[in-house]
């Protein structure tokens, strides 16, 4: 259910608080002009809305929420890896279409982490973990330019010369080149420390995230490695990965393998099944499995099983993590089972669907909150909308959650636990204009799995009048800064408002 209360923002940065309509203009034409947009189908962007009321945390909280993730996202690897190559893979590739489910059971075996990985989660009272995401971690390039926007307008309110603006940038994090970094330490451990040549950013060529990837390319030669944004169209080669008549023997990939269900290319599904034989390192390889929210509900239940923990060979503090921050996961099924009090009930879906205000219902195998279906919201109109989309007509919470258990479609579904969620007001500007609105707020954590140490990962903030938080459903980005940096432009602020 959601809290009453709604959450003030900045209460100790009155200045920053202050200053939001005034530089809400510069934020936006910054923001659009660095990439904060989707990209249409037909080619056209839209921009992204951004706050103009930055979400501030302490430096080591943000690494404490990076830690977090590095377990978590340690656990789910783990987990996936031992099903997809035990008897019982059906648990998680049966979420997979045929292409998708071959190429992530041929890949699983080389598959030695992740250069990135990114947990989405509710920050209220403690932390509340509700998605593992490995397979396409987005928005590492929009928190940037979201959080370097927001200090370029304030510091320009505030008078401050751009090389000030520029320390305070590189002070607050960059989760780009904490991307850059992971590839580069991915890479040496795959080739014995050598170095990239070249990296090739794959994606679609109307891909929704185009700006996005690519901001991440002109940022990693900005870093110093050769980069490129390449479609799936442009390349080729027998031994060796070709586009646009150069060699890449690292490619990024920004490409569900799902997409392969829709166009099939053999091409592609070689690169991906095993990118040594041409000559390549693939990041991340083939991580569906991992993504899938059936083995979120298989990190859900190995704090309760311990055979199902060794299987995975969880650590003890991996599982600590999954006990603090993981909701009661399971997949949708009727039948005997135990509900998030550990009590047992005769039948799941009865249970599930006598309470709504209780629990979520999502699509294991989906993106984009498309499928997700939130219990207490079951009379708004994106719940019927939805509702529609996927069975095909309007249902009522008891009856989606009878269709949803039918429905096999992407794995079936799970049921989570409901976390609660305070509104916050914030100042959000799109078009220009800056509106006051309450929004439900998640914060996502980036980190790597089997890179040691971890790159220097931060995250990013996602704000939506929707309950199902999402940037292609409608949501904005909201900037992230730390206390540090926060305390800066606030003295910058309070130092121009007295000289005035």
């Amino acid at each position: 259910m959601v809290c009453a209360v709604l959450v003030p923002v900045l209460p100790q940065f009155q200045a920053l608080a202050d200053c939001a309509r005034a530089i809400a203009p510069r934020l936006f034409a910054l923001a659009s002009q660095g990439g904060l947009a989707v990209t249409r189908a037909d080619g056209s962007t839209q921009p992204i809305p951004v706050g103009a009321t930055p979400v501030v945390l302490d430096a080591a909280e943000v690494a404490r929420r990076r830690d977090v993730s590095a377990l978590l996202a340690s656990a789910g690897f783990k987990m996936a890896q031992a099903v997809v190559q035990s008897p019982d893979r059906a648990w998680l590739l049966d979420s997979l279409g045929p292409i998708e489910a071959r190429v992530v059971q041929r890949a699983a075996p080389s598959l030695f982490g992740l250069a990135i990985a990114r947990v989405d989660f509710f920050a209220t009272r403690h932390l509340a973990a509700l998605e593992l995401n490995a397979t396409i971690p987005a928005m590492p390039g929009y928190s940037d330019v979201a959080a370097d926007g927001y200090i370029d307008a304030v510091g320009a309110h505030a008078g401050l010369p751009p090389a000030e603006c520029q320390r305070l940038k590189a002070q607050n994090g960059s989760n780009t080149s904490a991307l850059h970094a992971a590839l580069l330490q991915a890479f040496a451990l795959a080739r014995g420390g050598a170095r990239p040549e070249r990296i090739a950013l794959l994606c679609r060529r109307a891909d929704a995230q185009l700006t996005e990837v690519t901001y991440l390319a002109r940022r990693f030669r900005a870093l110093g490695t050769e980069a490129e944004v390449v479609h799936p169209d442009e390349l080729s080669g027998t031994d060796a990965v070709h586009a646009r008549g150069k060699r890449f023997d690292c490619v990024y990939r920004h490409l569900f393998v799902r997409r392969l269900e829709e166009a099939p290319n053999p091409w592609l599904e070689a690169l991906f099944s095993a990118p040594e034989r041409l000559g390549a390192v693939l990041l991340n390889g083939p991580a569906a499995h991992i993504e899938t929210k059936a083995n979120f509900a298989l990190l859900s239940r190995a704090v309760a099983e311990p055979p199902l923990a060794a299987r995975a060979s969880l650590t003890t503090a991996e599982l600590e993590a999954i006990e603090k921050t993981v909701p009661w996961t399971r997949r949708l099924l009727g039948g005997p089972s135990l509900d998030p009090d550990g009590r047992p009930v005769p039948d799941l879906l009865d249970r599930v669907a006598a309470e709504p205000s209780r629990f979520v219902l999502k699509r294991a195998w989906d993106y984009g909150g498309k499928a997700v279906f939130v219990g207490s919201h079951a009379t708004d109109t994106g719940f019927v909308e939805r509702a529609r989309a996927a069975f095909g007509q309007a249902l009522d919470w008891p009856q989606v959650v009878h269709a949803a258990a039918a429905d096999t479609r992407g794995g079936g579904f799970i049921v989570q636990e409901r976390v609660e969620v305070p509104l916050e007001r914030h100042l959000v500007t799109a078009g220009g204009s800056v509106t006051e609105v309450e929004l439900y707020v998640d914060y996502s954590a980036f980190c790597s799995v089997g890179l040691l140490p971890q790159p220097a990962w931060g995250g990013v903030v996602r704000g939506s009048a929707s309950p199902i938080v999402n940037i292609l459903g409608g949501g904005g980005v909201l900037p992230v800064l730390t206390t540090e940096v926060a305390e800066a432009l606030e003295a910058a602020l309070l130092s121009t408002a007295g000289r005035s």
